[in-house]
C-alpha cells in the first residue's frame, strides 16, 4: 500500500517538503529554506511566537490554485497539504509597507549605515527593498533619553520598535519581569521596573533582553564592539556547575563580547551576568605575568626555567629527606578535567602518595559519598532538561537563582506554569514567593526534617512498593526507623510545624514524577552525607529514579566540581572513583602508570593542615585555590601554611594564599586554554582557547606537564585531546570519549564506544545492584553543643548572583560596581534587641575570631539566624567558622556557626572606615 504523501508534506512556493508535527509555518520554512528566508522582527528562536510585527507574513492556501489568505507565519500552525507562498507580489508589497511604517519612528541611519551586524531592522529593510522612506515622520519618539546608569546594560529607546522581544525575553527566558510595555497606542513604550533606570530596577543583568533586541534599543556595553570581531569561538563558562555554552567574539587577543548560542542544549540563548559580562578580569592589570620566587621573605621575579629548577630541587630534596608522603597537592574545580587528571597523576606517580584533594571534595564530598552509598554513583541521576517533564520540584539547601542562575530560571519558568515547588531552606530565597511550600528549618537540622518528610510519605501510603521490592534493599530497617520517630521532638528540633511538613511530603509523593535538587546547604554540615542519603531514600521510596522527570540532582557549586572528582582529585579514590586501597585497583593503577604507587588513603585538606602543623607534611602544591579565604577557621589555615617548608601556588592573581607561597606560577584563565569541563548533569563539554595566554603565563596543564618532565616523570606536553585519550583508557565512564565526538553539545557520561552518552542513570538497575536505604536519627551539631550557650546566634553562609566564590575574578569586573561588599542579614527583632539598624557596622564573633561588616535588616532569616556571603577578602568571614566537618567525608560545616553579634561603636572603627561611613 502506497502512503498518501499529502499527510506528510506541505509546499513552499510549489515545492513539496516534509514537515514535523507541531510545526508553525515559519519553523517549516526556516528548516527547509534557512532562517531569514522569510524576514522577521518580533520573532526570535528563544521566544514563543508573538505575531506582532507581521513582517513574516506569507500567503497560504490548501490547493495550489485555491483561494489564498495572508497569515503571520510565526504563529500559524502548519497542516498537511498546505501551500505556502513566501514571495508573492502581494506579500512583498505588504512587507515593504510594514517596514517603511516602522522606519518612520526610527533613526534612519539603518538605511545609510555602512556598519552592519547590530540592527536586524537594517537587514530586513534591505531584504524587502526599502531604500528610502516616503512617509513624513511627523510626531515621533526620537528624543527619548539614553540610559547609561549600569556597568553593563544600556538603552536608547528612540531606536525601539515596540516588538516586545526584550519584554518577552525578560519574562520567558529569565523570568524576572523587569521590562514591560507601558501606555497605549502612540504612547506605548518599554519601561524598566517602575519606570526606573537599569541600575535602580531589579534587573539581574542576564543580557537576555540585549541578545533579543533587534535594533540595539536595549543593548550592553560590549555588544557594539562585537561587530569588529574577526573570530567567534564556542567555549564553556568558567563559573558555576550549569556549564553554559558561550560564543566569544574576539579580535586578535582582545575579547570583545560574549553571547549565548541559540542551539545550546545547556543554556538555550541564556546566561547570567557572570557568564556574559564578567570576563574583563582576563586582561586585568593585577594578572600575574611572571613566576615569583620568595628570597629572604620577599618575592623576586624569575624566568620559568629558574622557577622550575627551584621547585624541582626543593621537592626532590623533601622527597629524599622525608619520603613522598611529606608532599601533598590541592587541585581545582576551576581547572579542566585534563588539568585535574594531570595534577593527581603528578602527586601519585611523582611522589608515591595519595595526598591529593580538591575543593570538589571539600564542598560536595557528601553528595558523592551519600549517592554512592545509596545508588552506587555519586552524580546527578537525570538531566536538567527533565524539568520539562516533572510534576513536582523539591529544592533542599540550594539557592539556584543566585548560585546556578540559568537552572534557577528554568525552575522558575516551570513553577510559573503550574509545577508545584517545595523549598527546604533556612532563608527566604528568591524562589520562595513562587513556592507552594516553604519549610524554613533551623540550620543544621536537615536530617530531622527529612526524616519527618519521609515518615509522612509512609503514613499516607504513598510509597512505591513495587519499586522498593524489586530494586532496593534494607527497606525494613529504614521503615522501622521512621515508625519509631518522636514527631514532637523532631518538630521542636527543626522548628517547622508538622502539618507544613506533611503537606509538602504528600505533594512530592503524590506527583507522577518529582525531581529533588540539593546544594551546599545540604552538604556543608556535620551530617551532610546522611542528609544526602536521606534525600536518596525519599526518591527511592516513591520510585522517583530511573525515568524522565524524576531523580536526585546535586547543584555543583563551581564549574568543574563534578569533573575534578571524576578525575581522581581526592585522597581515597583515583581517576574513575576506584578505591586506592583496593588491591585490584592498586595493581591496575600501577600497571597503567608503570610506577610504584601507594595503596594507603591519603590526607584530606583538613588533615593536610594538621599534618603540616605536626611536621609531617613538608611541601604543598596548590593549583587554583585560595584556601586562606575559602577554607574554614582562617587562622588555623594560615598557621598550617606557615608551618610548611615549601609551598607552590598556581594562580591568576596574587591571592591571600599566594602571599604564603615560596613560588607563585602565573596561570592562564579559561579563555586562554583548551580542555573539557563536566557540568552538574555529567555533561562533558569542550573548552576551547579563545585567545592565547597573556605573555608570561601558561595553562595549568602545561605547567604540570613541565614540572613532571623536569623531575623525570614520563609525560608528554599538554594537549587536550592527548590527555583526554589517556583519561578514556583509565576512567571507565569516559571510555568512548574523544575530543572529536564530544561535539558542540557535549556528552553525558557514562560515554560508551562511539561517543554515545547517557542522559538518565539507574534506568533498569542501580550501579551498586540494589538501591540501599539508610536511616539516620538526627544528631545535634557539635558546634551548637559546644558553643551555643556562649554564642547564641547561628551564622550560615552562601553566595550571591553577582560574585563567584572568593571573588578573585568577579571583583575585577563591572560586577564589583553592582555589589560592592558582603552584608550581614539579621532579623528585625534581633536587630532591635541589639540596637542595630541597616547600614550599621557590626562585629560578628565566635570562639575562633571575629569580623566586621555592615548589617542588613531583613526578614529573609528567622530570629536567631544570621546570614552573609564570603566574596570580599576585606571581611574574611571564615575567621569565625569552625573546623567541624561532616563525620563521613570531612566536608567543612560552613552552614552552622555559633556566633554573637554587636554594633560597632563609631569611635572604635578605623579612621579611614569612619570617614567612609560619614561620606
Amino acid at each position: 500500500m502506497v502512503q498518501d504523501l499529502s499527510t506528510l508534506t506541505a509546499f513552499i512556493d510549489g515545492e513539496p517538503m516534509r514537515f514535523n508535527d507541531g510545526d508553525t509555518v515559519l519553523k517549516f520554512i526556516d528548516r527547509h529554506r534557512g532562517r531569514g528566508h522569510v524576514p522577521t522582527l518580533c520573532d526570535a528562536p528563544q521566544l514563543e511566537p508573538y505575531g506582532a510585527c507581521r513582517v513574516c507574513s506569507v500567503e497560504v492556501a490548501m490547493q495550489e490554485d485555491g483561494p489564498r489568505r495572508v497569515v503571520a507565519s510565526c504563529h500559524t500552525p502548519l497542516t498537511a497539504g498546505m501551500h505556502v507562498f513566501t514571495e508573492s507580489p502581494k506579500i512583498r508589497k505588504l512587507r515593504r509597507n510594514i517596514v517603511e511604517l516602522v522606519l518612520t519612528d526610527h533613526p534612519l541611519d539603518c538605511l545609510t549605515c555602512e556598519v552592519s551586524g547590530n540592527c536586524e531592522l537594517q537587514t530586513v529593510a534591505a531584504k524587502v527593498g526599502i531604500r528610502q522612506v516616503r512617509y513624513p515622520s511627523g510626531a515621533n519618539h526620537l528624543n527619548r533619553s539614553k540610559d547609561r546608569s549600569h556597568p553593563y546594560m544600556t538603552s536608547e529607546l528612540s531606536k525601539c520598535i515596540n516588538c516586545s522581544r526584550c519584554v518577552r525575553a525578560c519574562d520567558e527566558v529569565q523570568g524576572q519581569h523587569v521590562l514591560s510595555m507601558h501606555g497605549r497606542g502612540f504612547n506605548a513604550r518599554i519601561i524598566k521596573g517602575l519606570d526606573q533606570s537599569f541600575m535602580d530596577s531589579t534587573c539581574v543583568s542576564c543580557g537576555a533582553c540585549s541578545q533579543a533586541c533587534p535594533t540595539s534599543a536595549i543593548s550592553d556595553v560590549f555588544f557594539s564592539k562585537s561587530i569588529e570581531a574577526t573570530r567567534k569561538t564556542r567555549t564553556v563558562c568558567t563559573y558555576c556547575g550549569v556549564g553554559c555554552n558561550l560564543n566569544v567574539a574576539t579580535k586578535g587577543s582582545e575579547v570583545l563580547s560574549i553571547q549565548a548560542p541559540t542551539d545550546s542544549e545547556v543554556n538555550h540563548s541564556h546566561t547570567c551576568l557572570k557568564g556574559r559580562y564578567a570576563f574583563k578580569f582576563v586582561k586585568h592589570p593585577d594578572r600575574l605575568r611572571k613566576p615569583l620566587i620568595r628570597y629572604n621573605g620577599h618575592f623576586t621575579e624569575a624566568t620559568w626555567e629558574e622557577a622550575y629548577d627551584y621547585i624541582a630541587k626543593n621537592l626532590q630534596r623533601i622527597k629524599e629527606e622525608h619520603g613522598g608522603n611529606a608532599v601533598g597537592g590541592i587541585s581545582s574545580a576551576r581547572c579542566t578535567n585534563e588539568e585535574n587528571y594531570l595534577m593527581q597523576k603528578f602527586i601519585r606517580v611523582g611522589f608515591g602518595t595519595n595526598n591529593i584533594d580538591a575543593c570538589a571534595r571539600v564542598c560536595h564530598s557528601p553528595t558523592a559519598w551519600g549517592m554512592q552509598k545509596a545508588f552506587g554513583t555519586g552524580a546527578a541521576t537525570n538531566s536538567i532538561e527533565d524539568l520539562e517533564y516533572t510534576n513536582c520540584i523539591l529544592i533542599t539547601g540550594a539557592n539556584p537563582t543566585e548560585g546556578h542562575p540559568v537552572t534557577g530560571s528554568k525552575i522558575k519558568q516551570r513553577v510559573m506554569k503550574g509545577v508545584p515547588l517545595i523549598v527546604i531552606d533556612p532563608r527566604e530565597i528568591e524562589l520562595v514567593p513562587y513556592a507552594k511550600h516553604h519549610l524554613q528549618l533551623r540550620p543544621g537540622t536537615n536530617v530531622a526534617l527529612l526524616d519527618m518528610f519521609a515518615y509522612y510519605i509512609l503514613e499516607a501510603g504513598l510509597i512505591d512498593q513495587d519499586f522498593i521490592k524489586k530494586r532496593c534493599e534494607n527497606w525494613e530497617e529504614f521503615e522501622q526507623g521512621l515508625r519509631n520517630l518522636n514527631l514532637d521532638e523532631s518538630e521542636r528540633t527543626h522548628g517547622v510545624p508538622r502539618e507544613k511538613v506533611r503537606a509538602a511530603a504528600i505533594e512530592y509523593a503524590s506527583a507522577k514524577g518529582a525531581m529533588a535538587f540539593h546544594g551546599l546547604g545540604v552538604t556543608e554540615h556535620s551530617h551532610g552525607s546522611k542528609t544526602v542519603m536521606t534525600i536518596a531514600d525519599i526518591a527511592m521510596m516513591t520510585g522517583n529514579i530511573g525515568r524522565p522527570g524524576v531523580g536526585v540532582l546535586p547543584l555543583r557549586g563551581q564549574n568543574n566540581v563534578q569533573g575534578a572528582a571524576d578525575m581522581g582529585c581526592q585522597p581515597h579514590q583515583g581517576a574513575g572513583y576506584l578505591q586506592v586501597n583496593d588491591e585490584a585497583n592498586h595493581k591496575l593503577y600501577e600497571e597503567f602508570y608503570g610506577a610504584h604507587m601507594s595503596n594507603e588513603i591519603g590526607w584530606k585538606i583538613p588533615q593536610m593542615y594538621d599534618a603540616a602543623l605536626a611536621g609531617k607534611l613538608k611541601a604543598l602544591w596548590i593549583m587554583g585555590e585560595d584556601v586562606v579565604q575559602t577554607d574554614p577557621n582562617t587562622e588555623h589555615v594560615k598557621s598550617a601554611l606557615n608551618a610548611l617548608e615549601f609551598l607552590v601556588v598556581q594562580e591568576l592573581f596574587m591571592t591571600p594564599t599566594a602571599e604564603f607561597a615560596d613560588v607563585v606560577l602565573p596561570a592562564a584563565s579559561f579563555l586562554e586554554k583548551s580542555g573539557t569541563f563536566t557540568n552538574g548533569e555529567r555533561r562533558v563539554q569542550r573548552v576551547n582557547a579563545v585567545i592565547p595566554p597573556i605573555p608570561g603565563t601558561k595553562s595549568d596543564g602545561q605547567i604540570v606537564c613541565d614540572i613532571m618532565q623536569r623531575m623525570g616523570i614520563p609525560q608528554a606536553d599538554y594537549t587536550p585531546d592527548g590527555v583526554l585519550a589517556e583519561i578514556a583508557r583509565i576512567v571507565p565512564f569516559f571510555k568512548g570519549a574523544t575530543w572529536e565526538n564530544l561535539t558542540d553539545q557535549g556528552t553525558q557520561w557514562p560515554i560508551k564506544e562511539g561517543g554515545i552518552g547517557t542522559e538518565i542513570l539507574h534506568v533498569d538497575s542501580f550501579k551498586r545492584g540494589l538501591g540501599k536505604f539508610h536511616f539516620f536519627r538526627f544528631q545535634e551539631s557539635k558546634e551548637i553543643e559546644k558553643h551555643h550557650d556562649e554564642f547564641p546566634f547561628i551564622l550560615t553562609t552562601g553566595r550571591i548572583l553577582e560574585h563567584y566564590n572568593c571573588g578573585t575574578m568577579t571583583r575585577r569586573t563591572g560586577n564589583a560596581q553592582i555589589v560592592t561588599e558582603d552584608l550581614l542579614a539579621i532579623h528585625p527583632d534581633d536587630a532591635a534587641k541589639k540596637g542595630i539598624e541597616s547600614g550599621d557596622m557590626v562585629r560578628i564573633f565566635s570562639n575562633r575570631g571575629e569580623v566586621n561588616m555592615k548589617a542588613k535588616i531583613s526578614t529573609e532569616v528567622k530570629p536567631g539566624i544570621l546570614y552573609t556571603t564570603f566574596h570580599f577578602p576585606e571581611n574574611l568571614v571564615n575567621m569565625v567558622t569552625s573546623s567541624e566537618c561532616d563525620e563521613d567525608t570531612m566536608c567543612p560545616e560552613y552552614k552552622v556557626v555559633a556566633v554573637d553579634v554587636e554594633k560597632v561603636p563609631a569611635s572604635s572603627m578605623p579612621k579611614k572606615q569612619r570617614m567612609m561611613e560619614i561620606a
